[in-house]
This record gives C-alpha cells, sequence and structure tokens, in this order.
C-alpha cells in the first residue's frame, strides 16, 4: 500500500479536530460546574505572551483546511480576523473545518506535489513546494496550536489526559 502525501495530514486533522470540539465540550461543561464565564476559559493562555485558547483553536483549524486553501491558492496567510468568542462559535469553527477537509479529494492533494507554494505575512515571504508548505510548516503549526489549546484548557483545572487530546484512533477493522 503507498502511502500519500493526503493520508500523511488530512486523516490525523480530522481526528485532532474532533478531540478538539470534544475538549471544548469538556471546557463549556467545567465552566458550568465552577460556575466560571466561558470566557475566563476563552480568553485563558500559558503566558502573557501567547495567544489564548480561542486564538489556538481557530489556528488549528486554519492549519488543516486553511492549508489546503492555501496550497490551491499558490498562497497562505494567516487569518487576522477574530476568533469565535464562544464555545458554539469555536466548534462550529472546528466542524466547518472537518467537513470541508471530509470533502478533499486525496488525488487533488497527491497532485499538490512540486507546486510552488509561499507563505505571506505583510511584506515577510517564504518560497516552499506545497508538499513542504504542507508537512514541514502547516502540520507542525498545527500540532503546536492543537497541544497548546490542551495544554491552556489542563492549567485552567480540566480533568482532561492523552486520551482527549488523541480523539478516536483509527483502529483496525
Amino acid at each position: 500500500m503507498a502511502f500519500s502525501l493526503y493520508d500523511a495530514m488530512v486523516p490525523s486533522w480530522q481526528q485532532i479536530l474532533g478531540s478538539l470540539s470534544g475538549l471544548l465540550d469538556k471546557a463549556q461543561a467545567h465552566c458550568l460546574e465552577k460556575q466560571l464565564a466561558p470566557e475566563a476559559i476563552i480568553g485563558a493562555r500559558l503566558a502573557s505572551d501567547m495567544l489564548p485558547l480561542g486564538y489556538q483553536i481557530k489556528a488549528a483549524a486554519g492549519h488543516s483546511i486553511g492549508a489546503i486553501e492555501g496550497v490551491r491558492k499558490g498562497a497562505f496567510s494567516p487569518d487576522r480576523l477574530p476568533w469565535p468568542d464562544s464555545f458554539d462559535g469555536l466548534r462550529e469553527l472546528l466542524a466547518s473545518a472537518s467537513g470541508a477537509l471530509a470533502l478533499v479529494d486525496p488525488a487533488e492533494v497527491n497532485a499538490f506535489v512540486g507546486r510552488d507554494m509561499r507563505f505571506e505575512m505583510g511584506d515577510f515571504r517564504i518560497e516552499f513546494t506545497a508538499e513542504n508548505f504542507l508537512l514541514s510548516f502547516s502540520q507542525p503549526n498545527f500540532y503546536f496550536h492543537a497541544t497548546t489549546a490542551y495544554d491552556i484548557l489542563r492549567a485552567q483545572g480540566l480533568a482532561i489526559g492523552k486520551k482527549d487530546f488523541l480523539g478516536h484512533l483509527r483502529r483496525q477493522a
């Protein structure tokens, strides 16, 4: 069995997007149990110079389907719009990203190999091949933001563990 660019990314992105949604469910339940305003968790940070949970969720979505959309256009720029400020809005963002990934044709992603790709942020630019952008930039960023979201929730006292981060494993039938 050949292992493709699609296989290396999309199923795992969907797995972790699903686990992030589950973590948001637990965060909302935590807020209700502890009588915390949702903003206390959505705005929580690991450190003062890091962005909050809401941003981390948005960035994970952006480095999944947003990366695919960027390769389609030949350029990726970080989304500067505000992140949702509610658990429902954040879950909707994750569901939208996961739903869009479910529609991505594996053949299209595998055909990205060798295409020119550029990361742009203001005047800053980095040139990549599509596969190097996806595997060395977006995929590590995706996991960084997903892990940071998990870590913020742990730091806020949620009773979650590795199983919550891993989500639904793709086990042998």
